[in-house]
């Protein structure tokens, strides 16, 4: 099987290519030729040429921008959300190979492309297509304006002034064009998602006319207000057009000529008569509210900004959050920027500082990551800290939000501004933020505070796991001492060791199953040929209940399913080995390869079961016993190994 994949999210930074991985590792994993293209910040790289897609089974597009399908006519394809690429790979895959997919039809053959399009929140769609080409021009403009402050300003009483004659004025400039970009392109690109090819003209003529005050009276135009305003009432305007009837002779033209006048004259007649001035003004006034924020009100704006910016790390709310500041940027409000730009460096540093100074929290794969983490938060990629937020959100969101907040409000205090849209030290280092002193203060106490926090609500990796090992099996004992045995007599077995309910025919070093319910069924049957279960169906149903509860794998590639039936004859462990793992929904993240399964009759004296996770817990938290375990070959091998669990 072949399989081919399309990456693309909004900044085209970090999204894209943590699915791409992701998407390639699980291919590997599973057996599957995949082949990724990616659509980032730099372009296209890994393009897809016409053979692959000629010999593919499936294509899977994780994307959160436009990403054109036409190239894929007649091909099954799946579309998601680009982080679905990142949270769930084996998932699509499997999706991909084996289930429903739609066989992908052009829009000239087909109207039902369009109807999946609309299943995929299209409005955030179009704008983060064209705020993803939008961001280049205000960080190109922003670095070069700060640049030539930087080097050619000369300190007067109204702040740095860059001499008319001077080079430097000329770098200035060219900064200053760039931003004159923004809003057309803003505009441009959101009608292109919306209307393809056809729609980028009129798009680009409203952006203009909408960030060019004088078409309408205003002395400071619509600015990105009026842009988004733009770019959806172009776009939708030649769609419009674009499924008018129109004779054969007229049908050539329409692309080129037809739609993009008629929908630039709708387009701009709009905003010259009936929308610019009314949005013009909304503009103007929120951003004087903004420059006139003091005291106590920019101290809320900063809060709020440095929580939308932490809460889904990258997601749909960070970036209103970001294009917000960025669009203050073209305005010349720097100081929205700023705390925005310590916010968005703080996830990632305060988890990767947390991993340093908390080293009983968190496992050995959690504080390599905390590398990486800390690393990306330098460049001022949020998405970093995305990894630990997947594997516990209920500890790690919390901190996070509190420590950006906290970042957000010192930068807003010590009145930090950011004239490029990016954040991270990274900018710092490049000059273009304000205040730098009070910025690096923020993104440390910040930071710290991230790492404080989530250390406190973390407990420690080993306790935390037998209490979830304890809260698990005391969740399933049973309450009713009187429920009569009818048929079962189960046997009393002394458990001191686990030996003493387990033996070479519940021991399997070679599991063949490949999904977990594949895993459970095989290991019921081992269960049933040995003896220990009356009805292999109730005891499944008794192991899928708790499985509901919550995940019976602990972490570190072990799965401990459990249940007490009356399907259970007598207390037995069932043993087996999936060496490339299998998903298990674990607490870290990792697959299930060690799989003891414990089968204990419901009417059984104590808490045996209880005992035997106890037991297992203890013994399994050796890193070099569990490698040993892994590697074993044969029954006899094994056996011997789980002879030490006592």
């Amino acid at each position: 099987m072949k399989l081919l994949a399309v990456t693309s999210c909004p900044n085209g930074i970090a999204h894209t290519y943590m699915a791409a991985e992701n998407l390639q590792k699980a291919a590997d994993r599973l057996g599957v030729k995949m082949k990724v293209e990616t659509q980032g910040g730099i372009g296209v790289e890994n393009e897809l040429t016409e053979q692959d897609i000629q010999e593919a089974d499936a294509i899977i597009i994780a994307a959160d921008r436009s990403v054109n399908k036409d190239r894929f006519t007649g091909k099954k394809v799946l579309s998601v959300g680009v982080q679905d690429g990142i949270r769930k790979p084996e998932e699509l895959i499997q999706k991909a190979l084996h289930g429903d997919i739609p066989v992908y039809q052009s829009s000239s053959q087909s109207a039902k492309a369009g109807h999946q399009a609309k299943k995929q929140n299209p409005i955030y769609r179009h704008l983060m297509n064209g705020v993803s080409f939008m961001v280049p021009f205000i960080v190109v403009g922003g670095l070069l304006i700060a640049l030539a402050l930087t080097l050619g300003g000369e300190k007067t009483p109204k702040g740095l002034v860059i001499p008319d004659a001077s080079f430097w004025k000329t770098i200035e400039q060219i900064g200053s064009a760039s931003f004159t970009f923004m809003i057309p392109v803003l505009a441009g690109y959101i009608a292109y998602s919306i209307a393809d090819k056809p729609g980028l003209v009129p798009g680009m003529i409203g952006g203009y006319i909408a960030a060019t005050g004088s078409f309408y009276g205003s002395a400071s135009g619509a600015g990105f207000l009026g842009g988004i305003i733009a770019g959806f009432l172009a776009g939708y305007a030649a769609l419009g057009i674009k499924r008018l009837k129109v004779p054969k002779a007229i049908q050539p033209i329409m692309p080129i000529i037809v739609i993009p006048v008629l929908a630039s004259l709708i387009v701009g007649l709009a905003f010259v008569f009936l929308i610019g001035a009314p949005v013009a003004h909304v503009f103007e006034s929120l951003t004087v509210w903004l420059a006139g924020m003091q005291g106590s009100s920019s101290i809320i704006l900063a809060l709020i900004l440095g929580a939308m910016i932490s809460f889904d790390m990258g997601g749909p709310v960070n970036k209103v959050a970001f294009m917000f500041g960025s669009a203050m940027i073209a305005e010349g409000n720097y100081e929205i920027m700023g705390p925005i730009a310590a916010a968005i460096c703080i996830p990632p540093i305060g988890l990767g500082i947390a991993t340093f100074i908390g080293k009983r929290k968190f496992q050995t794969a959690e504080r390599e990551m905390g590398k990486a983490s800390f690393t990306m938060g330098l460049f001022g990629i949020t998405e970093g800290a995305i990894p630990f937020a997947a594997q516990d959100p209920l500890r790690v969101i919390p901190s996070i939000m509190i420590g950006s907040m906290t970042g957000s409000v010192i930068a807003m205090i010590g009145n930090v501004g950011d004239r490029v849209a990016h954040g991270g030290p990274i900018v710092a280092v490049l000059g273009a933020v304000d205040h730098v002193p009070m910025f690096f203060v923020a993104v440390i106490a910040g930071s710290f505070v991230t790492a404080i926090v989530v250390n406190i609500l973390k407990r420690d990796v080993t306790q935390a796991q037998q209490q979830e090992l304890k809260e698990a099996a005391a969740a399933k004992e049973d309450l009713q001492e009187d429920v009569p045995a009818e048929n079962r007599q189960p046997e009393k077995t002394r458990i001191n060791k686990l030996t003493d309910i387990t033996g070479l025919d519940l021991i399997e070093p070679q599991l063949s199953g490949i999904t977990r319910d594949d895993i459970i069924d095989e290991m019921i049957q081992q269960l049933s040929r040995a003896g220990a279960l009356k009805s292999e169906s109730e005891f499944k149903q008794a192991i899928l209940s708790r499985e509901q509860e919550s995940t019976t794998a602990i972490g570190m590639n072990i799965a401990i399913p459990h249940g007490k039936s009356d399907a259970v004859l007598k207390p037995s462990i069932a043993f087996g080995i999936k060496r490339a793992g299998v998903d298990w929904k674990s607490l870290d993240g990792t697959k299930a390869k060690l799989i003891f399964m414990i089968a204990v009759p419901k009417e059984s004296e104590g808490n045996d079961h209880l005992k035997l996770l106890q037991m297992l817990s203890r013994k399994l938290m050796d890193d070099r016993y569990r490698e040993t375990l892994l590697a074993v070959r044969t029954k006899e091998e094994a056996y011997k190994l789980l002879e030490e669990i006592i």
